[in-house]
């Protein structure tokens, strides 16, 4: 089932759902299971599996140079959705992303997915090689997310890229999209941003996820500026519960993020990361109270793998 038909058939109930990581190349998918297993109770509609572009490595040769090697070190995404959709009998979203892959690559993944009956895609641009400053793609690939929605689109109309193939069944893919209630770091400011997500939208997006965000005040004030640009798709808030002190300077560097100062004032104070733990649950609880009486149509968890957090917060709410 689509997430749009999910979020149509609660008729205003919020929903759950949450977003896990492929486990490291060389473990076990029992990680994944043993992360989704503890969260089953609060009977989410459908779970999202992260894709992860290539990254370099260098390799010494016996002579002092260095090799430059490619290698995936979370691989796995489509192989994690056909098990978790088999296991559980669950709604999947693999995220499928421009960086590292071309637009043949990108099609045999969505056959895959078409064959395996999953439904939804969330088409990211996806984030830059960890080792380069800058935003680089495969020569062949998809550009952005516009392109990329655009091949899904094709996909769905029954146009691959072989231009000799005729009649040829069309998928049907309902297509998610990531918003910025803090404005895209790369963006120059927040109306240029809005742009951009109105023309994934009018390329063919059906829904929005956000970024994570601990100030919900972002969060309406970015659904109000998508409704008067004419943004009219569901718009989900995503929320990741702060769990370690590092998390204060490690979230916003990687994700471009502010953390309201009462929060951090809170972590600061704490004498352990049992503590930060702790205040991370209670301030999500509040956050998705006020969300979920505000009548959002997902609260959408970022697990990072790991239920414990996200359990304690689903039971106030679920």
């Amino acid at each position: 089932m689509k997430v749009t038909e999910h979020i149509a058939n609660a008729q205003g109930k919020t929903i759950f759902s949450f977003e896990i990581l492929p486990p490291l190349k060389g473990q076990s998918i029992q990680s994944i299971f043993d992360g989704i297993d503890p969260l089953m109770e609060f009977n989410p509609q459908f779970i999202d599996v992260t894709y992860h572009r290539e990254e370099y490595i260098l390799k010494p040769r016996p002579n002092g140079s260095f090799d430059k090697i490619v290698t995936r070190k979370r691989p796995g995404t489509v192989a994690v959705a056909a098990a978790i959709k088999n296991r559980y009998k669950i709604d999947v979203v693999p995220h499928i992303i421009c960086g590292g892959f071309s637009k043949e690559e990108t099609e045999n993944a969505l056959i895959d997915l078409n064959f395996l009956g999953i439904d939804n895609i969330l088409a990211l641009r996806g984030d830059n090689v960890k080792s380069e400053p800058n935003w680089t793609t495969h020569p062949d690939g998809n550009q952005d997310a516009i392109e990329l929605i655009a091949q899904i689109q094709h996909m769905n109309a029954g146009k691959y890229l072989d231009d000799d193939l005729t009649n040829a069944d069309p998928s049907m893919f309902c297509i998610g999209v990531g918003g910025y209630p803090e404005k895209h770091f790369e963006a120059p400011n927040r109306k240029s941003d809005l742009s951009y997500l109105k023309r994934k939208i009018d390329a063919g997006a059906d829904f929005i996820v956000t970024q994570m965000f601990f100030d919900n005040a972002k969060y309406f004030q970015f659904v109000d500026e998508c409704r008067a640009a004419g943004i009219n798709v569901p718009i989900i808030p995503g929320i990741k519960p702060i769990a370690t002190k590092s998390h204060l300077t490690v979230l916003p560097k990687i994700f471009h993020i502010d953390i309201p100062e009462a929060l951090a004032d809170a972590v600061e104070q704490s004498k352990d990361n049992k503590a930060v733990q702790q205040i991370g649950i209670e301030w999500a609880i509040e956050q998705c109270q006020e969300l979920k009486a505000a009548g959002v149509p997902v609260l959408h968890f970022y697990t990072m793998s790991k239920s414990a957090a996200t359990k304690a917060i689903a039971k106030h709410l679920f």
